[in-house]
């Protein structure tokens, strides 16, 4: 389950930027508190390109003065059938979402 809902994280988070680069990507699940390693997510970022959800670009890194600061870096962006299955993912998620909730309605958190 926790994959299912790391893809849907990730998806999300490139959709909304447009396009993303892998640190921004762990840095904003860090902020929503989901801890993933760069050990992790490049071969998922891999896996969905395989799967023809992500497609990507070579940046020239730029240092904070503008001038080259190191290696081309990937910029990650969604396809269109990525579009698509997020779309799906969304819809599946917010289904379970309102099955969790009316499920767990009239149980309080200890």
């Amino acid at each position: 389950m926790r994959k299912g809902i790391l893809d849907l994280c990730i998806l999300s988070i490139i959709s909304e930027e447009g396009e993303a680069y892998p640190s921004d990507i762990i840095e904003r699940l860090k902020e929503s508190q989901m801890m993933v390693k760069q050990g992790t997510m490049y071969p998922l970022l891999a896996r969905l390109k395989s799967a023809g959800l992500l497609e990507y670009r070579w940046q020239e890194y730029l240092g904070e003065d503008g001038k080259k600061g190191g290696p081309p870096r990937k910029y990650y962006s969604l396809t269109d059938q990525g579009t698509e299955f997020l779309g799906g993912l969304m819809g599946t998620w917010n289904q379970l979402y309102e099955a969790v909730n009316h499920s767990t309605k009239n149980t309080k958190a200890s």
